[in-house]
């Protein structure tokens, strides 16, 4: 016999229907899944039959041949254990029930009969739900996910048992109830607070224009100046992120298993700070399986690079990309997907081998060339697209020691949610989120300037020997500060300020 079951599968964070079909007949004992199935699947043969025998039920000794349509997408997630076991259940004819159209199911299973959490949950239903798919019986593990997805009926099991029981009505389960996403992210809180970071005025004014523009930023000064701490305060003074903003965050770190369960959802803005050993393609994404990187788990957040010029060129290179575009795509034998890449990239680097180079404190030691071959591990096109360069020297004794504290991470956040305001109203009606994400069409709209101005940028351009890339990115920088200022128009001091966080590539890099 004949039996049919509905499963979801997941192509990236794009959500695909998967029929599951059991055929139970006569012959040879055996239990073959087809359908261009991974390893994981080839295994929940074996988990399959455990539990529907520990479950109390029979497992045939026949001709099992069980298919996972559509058979050229390749599929590889032990989330199709509970309704491959359903299925033989129904087709064998041990379960009574007419409910199993109506429901898209996933689960893993132990060898006990218990069901156990998948990833990928949250994109399946909301996946599934914009096909036009609204009931669905999930992991009770994963039900933190299912509850701030509206207009859904999610029902979480705990056992095959159950999900049997509640398919032939001797089980009543409730419906999962929907969260309030408000509620969550009023009661935020961060750690790091720029109020405890004494002096750095000037590095603090460069990641405040950074946070209300969404631009990325390079600090470059000694050791122990105080960088890695300014990083770690950045997010605090970074919008809340909205809803939709939340989902797709979510989405990506429920696919790569990061997402915590309890939760059920991210409220806070990602903070992704890799070690620079780490391989390209834990940056960038990839694997057998097509897994999100670093850059996709930092969407919508913060990507912090500790000592730049120690990650291997080939990983840095990776990045031109996702800071151009906002997104990845990552190609594969089997598969090709597209992840979304759009963070604030803060990154931070010594001026040299020893870390002293340009001091006013201490003197460098490094020799010229090793200055030289420090420095260009970085290529000018990455440069290129990191949109400030600023310089951190190390803070004075007397700045340490003064108990009154600096300004408090809520009070700048307030003047950068002010300006990402005026940007929202600027970009309605378009796909542009803040002015870092500016197009070449835009540009021209939103970054026009007077006579002096183009004058002032002009002489920079040819002294700096800037690239058009850069000359745009000093434009949106220029937007930004200006928007700071509540200024409709971009001013002589908006130019000169953004031209000042480019004076670096001269400092250093014109060596």
């Amino acid at each position: 016999m004949l039996a049919i079951t509905k499963s979801y599968g997941l192509n990236g964070l794009d959500g695909y229907s998967v029929k599951v079909e059991v055929d139970v007949n006569n012959g040879l004992p055996k239990f073959e899944i087809v359908g261009l199935v991974g390893t994981a699947i080839k295994e929940s043969k074996e988990r399959v039959k455990s539990a529907i025998k520990n479950s109390g039920y029979s497992f045939p000794v026949s001709n099992i041949t069980c298919n996972l349509a559509p058979a050229d997408i390749k599929k590889d997630s032990p989330m199709y254990d509970l309704p491959i076991a359903i299925a033989v259940l129904k087709s064998t004819r041990q379960i009574d029930t007419k409910q199993l159209d109506k429901y898209i199911i996933v689960g893993e299973l132990s060898l006990d009969g218990n069901v156990c959490k998948v990833n990928g949950v949250l994109p399946i239903l909301i996946s599934a739900k914009e096909n036009g798919f609204t009931n669905f019986i999930i992991p009770q593990e994963n039900m933190a996910e299912a509850s701030y997805i509206k207009g859904i009926n999610a029902y979480a099991v705990t056992s095959l048992k159950q999900a049997v029981d509640f398919l032939c009505g001797k089980e009543d389960i409730a419906k999962i109830d929907n969260k309030d996403y408000d509620v969550i992210i009023n009661n935020t809180t961060y750690t790091h607070d720029f109020k405890y970071v004494m002096g750095q005025t000037q590095a603090k004014r460069a990641l405040e224009i950074a946070a209300a523009g969404g631009h990325n930023i390079l600090m470059v000064g000694p050791p122990g100046s105080g960088k890695t701490m300014l990083a770690k305060c950045f997010p605090s003074i970074l919008p809340d992120l909205t809803f939709d903003e939340a989902l797709e965050v979510t989405k990506i770190h429920s696919i790569a298993g990061t997402l915590n369960l309890q939760d059920g959802i991210i409220s806070k803005r990602p903070f992704r700070s890799p070690h620079h050993t780490a391989t390209t393609v834990a940056i960038a994404g990839g694997g057998a399986k097509a897994k999100p990187g670093e850059i996709s788990l930092a969407n919508n957040g913060v990507l912090f690079l500790d000592e730049l010029p120690e990650y291997s060129r080939a990983t840095l290179e990776c990045l031109r990309q996702p800071l151009e575009d906002g997104e990845i795509t990552i190609s594969r034998n089997a598969m090709s997907v597209k992840y979304p890449a759009r963070f604030s990239l803060i990154a931070s680097m010594n001026p040299c081998p020893c870390g002293n180079y340009g001091s006013k404190e201490k003197e460098c030691k490094c020799t010229p060339q090793a200055i030289h071959n420090y420095l260009k591990k970085l290529s000018g096109p990455l440069m290129d697209r990191i949109d400030m360069h600023v310089e951190v020297d190390n803070v004075s004794y007397a700045d340490l020691n003064t108990k009154k504290l600096e300004e408090p991470s809520a009070d700048i956040k307030a003047r950068v949610v002010k300006a990402r305001q005026i940007q929202r109203e600027r970009f309605l009606g378009t796909n542009i989120r803040c002015n870092s994400q500016i197009d070449d069409k835009m540009l021209r709209q939103c970054c026009q300037i007077d006579e002096n101005c183009q004058q002032i940028l002009k002489s920079a351009f040819e002294l700096l020997h800037l690239s058009a890339r850069a000359y745009s990115r000093i434009l949106k920088v220029a937007r930004t500060i200006a928007d700071l200022d509540d200024s409709k128009d971009i001013q002589e001091n908006h130019i000169i300020e953004a031209l000042s966080y480019r004076s670096l590539d001269n400092k250093y890099w014109n060596l």
